[in-house]
């Protein structure tokens, strides 16, 4: 894909596109690459076997997965022996919950804008070893933020992680990643564990100049496998233990989280995601950020012009502030509603509900049906604008 970004060529390579149903569901899950189909499909086909062993095919097949997994620790700025590849976000969160080094008296912050997958983990190692939670909220229900002068006030010498995303899946709103860590590492015990998986679709990922101790993020939002990723930096995995049995190595952070290799050929296709951001990635990024930007203020000015309406997080479609994961409420219909009511005059596809993050809806925004929650539109840089543009004109009238 060239740094020069076009929309149609982008396209192209996603197979599912050339169907007639409009992807506007992407934060649950994004097309796949024909590239990455294409390779788990030659690999099931010609090199399905176990790892190790020393027969051509397996040889063959090792290789391939661990490219994958240096791909994988490239993408983000890491090293392999930092990331650990799994079946979800929320299955690596727990596991490094479990494996994570407490002392009695520890403190957690954990930001009420996560996604549950980096709340659950959490509160359930406090609940087992007695720790002590305190809750980062926000004071604006219609735009809610991890500001990072509340969160030092909750912070002392106590405190052991802090756990928040990189951006909320229901607000979009872009949290200041850095600022949070240079704070939080203030504190000698404190680490900073960062949900990524709303934020990397969109954005170049660089663990080493955000500061963070832990990310992670899932590869199916990225054009790639049904796999996550996560990362912990090399200073701090001596405090993490082994979950793995007692003969095999801990040498890196895998050897200690999984329990068994992740999928080979899903892990082995990794590469294909990586090369289609092209040989300066920077500059691609960039250009899918800007076309990004023109999508999100098409539905955003729309959206900020109907009285009915209220936006759930950053209303200014400015890249800097927010990606286009957009969330609404209207007054005196149902979210789910809405959602039906565009399906049946049209081939959208897009979602109601708590997306997960129920505390956030809940306990901030203050919804009263929060299993109904809000319509989300979610979108990526193959959208165009003339797929916005329609819903638009769709929404103004079934909501009429």
């Amino acid at each position: 894909m060239a740094g020069i970004f076009d929309v149609e060529t982008a396209r192209r390579s996603f197979p599912a596109l050339q169907q007639k149903q409009i992807y506007m569901d992407n934060a649950g899950g994004s097309q796949v690459l024909a590239t990455v189909a294409d390779s788990i499909r030659s690999y099931l086909l010609n090199s399905n076997v176990q790892l190790g062993a020393t027969y051509p095919v397996s040889r063959e097949s090792t290789s391939g997965y661990t490219k994958g997994q240096k791909a994988a620790a490239s993408f983000i700025n890491a090293q392999p022996e930092e990331i650990s590849i799994g079946v979800s976000t929320t299955q690596l969160l727990h596991n490094l919950s479990t494996a994570l080094q407490f002392q009695t008296g520890d403190e957690l912050v954990l930001s009420k804008l996560n996604h549950e997958a980096n709340t659950a983990p959490w509160v359930r190692v406090a609940d087992r070893l007695g720790l002590t939670v305190k809750w980062w909220a926000s004071n604006d229900p219609k735009n809610p933020t991890c500001d990072v002068n509340d969160l030092k006030t909750l912070l002392s010498e106590k405190t052991r992680l802090v756990a928040c995303p990189h951006v909320s899946n229901i607000t979009g709103t872009i949290s200041p990643i850095r600022e949070i860590a240079d704070a939080v590492h203030v504190h000698p015990r404190a680490l900073l564990c960062v949900d990524g998986v709303a934020l990397a679709p969109h954005r170049q990922v660089d663990v080493q100049a955000l500061g963070v101790d832990f990310y992670a993020f899932s590869w199916y939002k990225i054009y790639g496998p049904h796999l996550a990723q996560l990362y912990a930096c090399n200073k701090i995995q001596p405090q993490i233990t082994t979950l793995g049995h007692f003969f095999k190595p801990t040498t890196t952070l895998d050897d200690k989280l999984n329990l068994a290799s992740a999928n080979y050929e899903l892990t082995q296709s990794i590469p294909h995601v990586v090369a289609y951001f092209g040989s300066d990635p920077s500059k691609t990024w960039a250009a899918m950020s800007l076309h990004e930007e023109k999508l999100q203020r098409i539905l955003l000015d729309y959206l900020k012009s109907e009285e009915r309406i209220t936006v759930i997080g950053e209303s200014r479609a400015d890249q800097a502030l927010r990606v286009p994961v957009i969330s609404f409420v209207v007054r005196g219909v149902g979210s789910q509603s809405v959602v039906e009511q565009v399906e049946g005059v049209s081939k959208y596809g897009f979602r109601s509900g708590h997306m997960y993050s129920h505390r956030l809806l809940k306990e901030v925004c203050g919804l009263e049906d929060v299993d109904d929650g809000v319509v989300r539109v979610s979108l990526l840089h193959y959208n165009t604008e003339a797929e916005v543009e329609g819903l638009v004109s769709i929404l103004r009238e079934v909501l009429a």
